[in-house]
């Protein structure tokens, strides 16, 4: 929980006062994430379920299949202050065909064309990250992943005319999402 609160405490303090951050994870970590936002100003806006149609398969057989992952979506903006976060609710609309779109997503898990220059063991499909981010930002805003891994958000973000910055510690997943992000900006 310390850890959490200290990257998102960090992600708090870049945040411009009326930005999005979104989080996903599975039951290991969401509630310790949801938790830590709530510890330092972040208002949570909604949960998000990615519901995976063909997860991966349970080996243990000691519980369900895990075939959903949480999104949490948050802003630094309080409620009713003048600065608002923002909601492109009208291309959710129309994405949804003109009905109001809900917080349960089905997307498949990232397709090998995804994979093709090399993969992370927590790869969310460019579609899921895409959403995201036409949801709840503009063309030319900045978009910034603490934990690139593969770089997903970052060719999500070149695809949808965003600039991105990225973070990745381990050298073999940031040179795949170099190689990723340079085939993406091309």
């Amino acid at each position: 929980h310390e850890f959490n609160r200290t990257w998102l405490a960090a992600c708090h303090r870049v945040l411009n006062p009326a930005g999005a951050i979104w989080v996903s994870g599975t039951l290991h970590v969401y509630l310790s994430v949801g938790m830590a936002m709530q510890q330092l100003g972040f208002r949570i806006l909604n949960d998000i379920v990615w519901e995976k149609p063909a997860p991966p398969t349970n080996l243990g057989c000691r519980c369900f299949t895990h075939s959903t992952e949480i999104l949490l979506w948050a802003t630094k903006a309080k409620k009713g202050s003048k600065d608002r976060h923002k909601f492109n609710y009208q291309a959710m609309k129309e994405e949804n065909a003109g009905k109001q779109m809900k917080s349960v997503w089905r997307f498949s898990t990232p397709s090998d064309e995804e994979k093709r220059l090399g993969k992370h063991p927590t790869q969310k499909p460019l579609a899921l990250i895409a959403r995201c981010l036409r949801a709840t930002t503009d063309s030319g805003d900045l978009i910034f992943d603490p934990f690139s891994g593969s770089g997903s958000s970052g060719v999500a973000a070149l695809k949808l005319g965003r600039h991105f910055v990225g973070c990745e510690q381990d050298k073999t997943y940031a040179a795949l999402a170099a190689r990723r992000l340079n085939e993406a900006a091309v």
